[in-house]
């Protein structure tokens, strides 16, 4: 019998909650098939089989969270489906004759219960057992005639006495967690639905909050004039995309402009730790995307050597994995600095929330025309985009992260300067 444990997930992953089964008890089961699937607090993972068999017995259910080192499964490698004898002397006792072990037996003694080496049969007091499961017993203080025995005979092996011990422990877990604080009654004349936040979801609003309440947050604002990228882009993007396959998007153009940036700042591609500043020398760009599930930043890595056709990729590549939930968490791991754009769902202004330990995101709005004067005399119609820089006051002050963001709007305002400093 082989047990199923939850692997080693990654090293700020120590739990997770089963999503779901797929594989049920008494399925056969092939070296490499995926078992059950893992939602945890990044990324859902698949626990496979190393070994093939039949599944026996799925200890958790949908729903229930998950440590590290947990067994969730058993699956019976002889692909009988039925828990396999793993000590000669049980073996043994599985060959003797129904007659023999039904034959009445004066009552055990003390003695006769502590000797490993006596029958299994015994009388109405004595469940019937192998001499490993009694001694098994005996070394955990279970009752054997609690255990339910998956034997014809009726007789218990110690893999009965361990599924009794698991069930015990998962009950005992229950019980012993915090009760709920009763939830007030609905009015039946307002009907209301209630949904239990998924593990991404809850992940997700404690970062918020605690990116709120550790850091000395602070947002600044800027407009950029999209007309000469907007021009360059509609010059660019048929050959661009016959090149290199790809369309040509904004994202690479900002990616581009807050490496620039970055590199004209970097206190806004810094953390903090402890009374340390840590001052990264690399450009791992984080890319906020919106799933179904929930707001993920995969990181687009080491993006200033990356030409524009390169970002573009990367950026493609990582938003299909994280809607198709394809991400892995190397994906998400780690990143200096995020960018976020919300035009692409309408929005023209907003104050994007930190990416802790991270002390920068940009935030991108539509694309909006509106009137701009061009000198004392004249006005016109230009696309106009509002940015927001939110930074940790605590390493930031405000000079820098205003020189920041005027960096990027200049930038933007004269693409082919991101040639030179992008």
């Amino acid at each position: 019998m082989i047990e199923i444990k939850v692997p080693e997930l990654a090293e700020s992953v120590t739990e997770g909650t089963v999503a779901q089964w797929l594989k049920k008890p008494g399925d056969k089961v092939n070296k490499g098939d995926d078992l059950v699937e893992l939602e945890t607090d990044k990324v859902n993972v698949e626990i496979s089989a190393d070994e093939a068999g039949t599944l026996l017995e799925a200890l958790f259910e949908e729903g229930d969270t998950v440590k590290v080192g947990d067994i969730i499964a058993k699956l019976d490698e002889s692909g009988t489906g039925e828990a396999s004898d793993t000590k000669d002397e049980e073996k043994k006792e599985a060959k003797k004759e129904e007659p023999e072990a039904k034959k009445e037996q004066p009552k055990a003694s003390q003695d006769d219960q502590s000797d490993e080496g006596s029958e299994d049969a015994g009388g109405p007091d004595r469940p019937i057992a192998t001499p490993s499961a009694r001694k098994y017993a005996r070394e955990k203080g279970i009752d054997l005639s609690e255990v339910a025995a998956r034997d014809p005979l009726g007789r218990v092996r110690k893999e009965d006495i361990e599924e009794h011990e698991s069930k015990s422990k998962k009950q005992e877990s229950k019980a012993s967690a915090p009760a709920k604080k009763e939830e007030p009654k609905d009015d039946p004349s307002k009907p209301v639905e209630r949904v239990k936040m998924s593990r991404r979801r809850q992940t997700i609003a404690k970062r918020l909050v605690e990116a709120q309440q550790t850091a000395a947050m602070l947002t600044t604002f800027n407009e950029i004039d999209m007309t000469n990228i907007m021009e360059l882009r509609k010059r660019r993007k048929d050959k661009f995309l016959d090149d290199n396959g790809v369309k040509l998007g904004f994202m690479s153009f900002f990616t581009k402009a807050v490496i620039g940036a970055l590199k004209k700042y970097p206190l806004l591609n810094a953390e903090i730790q402890g009374d340390e500043i840590v001052m990264k020398k690399f450009y791992d760009i984080g890319m906020a995307v919106s799933t179904d599930d929930g707001l993920v930043v995969p990181v687009v890595r080491d993006a200033d050597r990356l030409d524009f056709a390169g970002i573009e990729k990367e950026i493609g590549d990582l938003a299909k994995k994280a809607q198709n939930r394809k991400l892995t968490l190397g994906d998400l791991q780690g990143g200096s600095f995020t960018i976020t754009n919300g035009g692409v769902f309408g929005s023209l202004w907003s104050t994007p929330i930190l990416n802790a330990p991270q002390v920068g995101i940009l935030g991108m709005h539509k694309i909006q025309m509106r009137p701009v004067a061009v000198d004392n005399d004249t006005f016109e119609n230009r696309p106009m985009m509002y940015v927001a820089l939110s930074y940790d006051h605590r390493i930031v002050d405000g000079k820098e992260a205003v020189g920041f963001l005027v960096k990027v709007k200049e930038l933007i305002e004269d693409p082919e300067s991101l040639l030179l400093e992008g």
